[in-house]
């Protein structure tokens, strides 16, 4: 009996351990296989990187003021009488928008012009009496005096009726109205506002590190997003003299010429500076920058040794310093060399080491000025 049990546990044993030794094979082989697995090459596009030299420039954000700006509004108190104007609609300096009702003043001015009149007519006669000595010097004086006081009267009234008819400070663009026919209004009441769009300011901010590189009279060149964002040419009228203690940069003002009227005070707008000197750099696509919180990379083309020593078409991420920006193209200042083969298009499901298939049939926008169709 134990004789028996002995033989099977050995037969049970040899079993095992030959079943275990074909499955060892068995996963050593699939392991090797993985090992040794190549995923099929991804379609990328490439560029050959090139030196160029680019101007020195700095990009800010900065916002669209007038250079006149202001809200029309009620010098004195009173009652809508005419509405000259039409919302949106462009007016001269000088020009009447809203006059209101004088009728009271104008009668005041006739009772004024009345008293002048005969306080005028007095002096006439006490200067005669005075010169036949009928009546003493200091009479005169007096009749001057009151005549005097007339005439400053009637200029008062004048002055009042006038300041009654709200006029266009400055030649520019009205917006919407905000008075009714019939309303009355109080001293300072808004009307209407006025900006002034041609020519305009932008006003951006640069870091205090920067702002011995400003120049009054420096380029600047304005782009606002839109179906019409090209750029605008302007130059650097103002430098503030002071940095903001709580953001340590210096308020900086470009004018430019508006004559479309394409900036609106208030617009969003982006700022380069040009600095004035050039400095090398390798333009890419931006398409091409694959940008992270640990630092900005670009996938680089060449034939890497594969697994299994033989060599294949892939790619290695490569770190870069970025410059500044231009049209469709990002500036590379260092990480990469001229010659270089970077992939411009399907970087996003790349990996270091990836194999890659070239295909450059259709490239991605590489335009230092791009015009798209739908501008």
């Amino acid at each position: 009996m134990s004789k028996r049990m002995v033989v099977m546990l050995v037969g049970a044993a040899a079993f095992l351990g030959v079943t275990g030794s074909v499955k060892f094979r068995q996963v050593q082989a699939a392991v090797a296989q993985a090992a040794s697995f190549q995923p099929p090459p991804e379609a990328v596009t490439t560029i050959v990187s090139k030196k160029e030299e680019w101007p020195d420039t700095l990009g800010a954000i900065g916002t669209v003021a007038a250079v006149h700006g202001v809200t029309v509004s009620a010098d004195l108190p009173g009652v809508v009488d005419a509405i000259a104007f039409d919302s949106g609609r462009t007016v001269q300096a000088g020009e009447t928008l809203v006059r209101l009702d004088t009728r009271q003043e104008r009668a005041q001015l006739a009772a004024a012009e009345s008293q002048r009149d005969l306080a005028r007519l007095n002096l006439d006669r006490i200067r005669g009496l005075v010169e036949q000595g009928i009546v003493a010097p200091a009479d005169h004086d007096r009749a001057m005096a009151e005549h005097k006081q007339a005439v400053a009267r009637v200029g008062e009234i004048r002055a009042t009726i006038d300041r009654k008819q709200l006029r266009a400070p400055f030649a520019g663009v009205l917006g919407i109205r905000q008075v009714n026919l019939g309303q009355y209004l109080k001293g300072g009441d808004p009307v209407v506002p006025l900006q002034s769009l041609n020519p305009i300011y932008v006003n951006f901010a640069v870091p205090q590190q920067r702002a011995a590189e400003m120049r009054t009279g420096g380029g600047v060149g304005v782009s606002a997003e839109g179906p019409s964002g090209t750029e605008l040419a302007g130059r650097i009228s103002a430098i503030d003299s002071i940095v903001d203690p709580a953001t340590r940069n210096v308020e900086v003002q470009a004018t430019l010429e508006n004559t479309d009227g394409r900036l609106r005070p208030g617009m969003f707008v982006q700022v380069r500076v040009e600095i004035g000197e050039t400095s090398p750099v390798l333009a890419l696509p931006a398409s091409a920058i694959s940008y992270a919180p640990y630092g900005d990379s670009v996938f680089v083309v060449g034939d890497l040794d594969g697994p299994n020593g033989a060599k294949y078409h892939g790619v290695r991420q490569q770190f870069v310093k970025l410059g500044g920006a231009r049209g469709d193209q990002v500036g590379v200042l260092s990480g990469l060399k001229p010659g270089d083969e970077v992939v411009t298009s399907g970087a996003f499901k790349l990996r270091n080491g990836a194999a890659v298939l070239v295909n450059n049939d259709v490239q991605p926008g590489n335009s230092p000025a791009p015009r798209p169709e739908d501008n």
